[in-house]
């Protein structure tokens, strides 16, 4: 009889999360013979994923109605209210679904506080599996949720050494119950696939260019990234930068550029699919971050054959460039740091530039669907 395995995955913006549920979801139905992977759809923000995901034979199930459009999304107190709204309308379907199918693992990652509560007061045979992300802040309710449930949470997965060290120094798990899954950001069909597209340049597109791309939030300090980037064009005129992505902040992003009279050297584009093309056309990537998980973007960067100049943020990019030997660290959010970096990479010398590449790229093999499963059904105790 195959295993139930049941992600709860709420995203309401296209995060990295959602990449990596998909990926990790699609990594355990595709090599194993004896799982049934369903994704949850808890308010409609998987929907439009149904078809590929079914192509994929991974599972959809509707937890409640599709109301993803009515949320709220943008800015901290919006997206909390949604968060608000989402934990109460999801309550008791979720507890009806998991007494009702008893999944045998239900790996839960975002609005964890649900499930984990769920957890905590009733008798739930179903093996939870928490996964932690990024640079959690451990606030007190947060805490104190974690440090109450991990005698009830089969286990806990994290994706860099640095937070499993973290979250065992801090007394909130057991060094036993926490374990390294490396999130799958590489999916090697898809990368072979939007390889063959032919590249369209966009009217703005430069021949030479750095590359920097997420969400335009407050997390990827893209205002820093464009004032340092300032500095660099006063001794360089010439070097360009392109950042791809959407958010709140993009009209404060355009304003800075406006301001700084940089409309020659520095634009935006809007988010993309493919956004490996501009990856791979790049001279190098610029991780401004102020915290990220490892940072999906410089992995597939990586992947790419881009060059990484990465801030030393929490919690991730530092072990993924191996402290310096597979690409370029500033120190996270501070004056004149990322502008000295960009002067050291204009002087690097060709082999070196290679040597760093290499080393990064060959650290992008933890991060692929196969290595990701390999873990994953070592956790969920998959047997051959």
């Amino acid at each position: 009889m195959k295993k139930s395995i049941v992600y709860w995955s709420p995203c309401l913006t296209k995060v990295g999360t959602m990449k990596s549920t998909i990926n990790s979801s699609i990594s355990l139905a595709k090599y194993s013979k004896n799982c049934e992977v369903t994704i949850l759809n808890v308010f409609g923000e998987w929907t439009k994923f149904g078809e590929y995901l079914k192509k994929n034979n991974v599972k959809i199930k509707n937890l409640t109605f599709n109301y993803y459009k009515l949320l709220p999304k943008k800015g901290f107190f919006k997206s909390r209210l949604s968060y608000i709204l989402i934990f109460l309308i999801s309550a008791i379907p979720l507890f009806f679904f998991i007494r009702k199918n008893k999944p045998d693992y239900f790996i839960v990652h975002l609005i964890t506080s649900l499930p984990l509560l769920l957890l905590n007061f009733f008798k739930i045979k179903t093996k939870v599996i928490l996964r932690i992300s990024g640079y959690p802040k451990l606030n007190f309710l947060r805490k104190k949720l974690w440090v109450i449930s991990q005698n009830k949470i089969y286990k806990i997965t994290c994706p860099t050494q640095q937070l499993r060290k973290d979250l065992v120094n801090n007394q909130i798990f057991k060094k036993e119950k926490v374990t390294i899954l490396f999130d799958a950001i590489i999916n090697i069909r898809e990368f072979i696939e939007k390889k063959k597209t032919k590249f369209t340049k966009p009217k703005i597109i430069y021949s030479d260019f750095f590359l920097a791309a997420g969400r335009f939030t407050k997390q990827k300090n893209f205002i820093y990234l464009i004032k340092e980037f300032a500095k660099f064009i006063k001794i360089h005129p010439n070097e360009k930068l392109l950042i791809l992505g959407e958010g709140e902040l993009k009209n404060r992003m355009q304003y800075e550029i406006d301001k700084l009279n940089l409309s020659n050297n520095i634009n935006i584009l809007d988010y993309t699919d493919n956004i490996y093309d501009f990856m791979k056309n790049s001279k190098s990537f610029i991780l401004s971050s102020i915290w990220e998980e490892v940072g999906f973007v410089i992995v597939e960067a990586s992947f790419c054959n881009s060059f990484i100049i990465s801030s030393d943020c929490k919690n991730g990019p530092e072990e993924f460039l191996d402290n310096g030997k597979a690409g370029l660290i500033f120190k996270s959010n501070t004056k004149d740091k990322l502008f000295e970096k960009l002067l050291e990479f204009k002087k690097l010398d060709k082999d070196k530039v290679l040597k760093m590449k290499f080393i990064a790229k060959k650290n992008c093999s933890k991060f692929t669907m196969f290595n990701h499963f390999l873990k994953l059904k070592y956790i969920i105790n998959e047997n051959y």
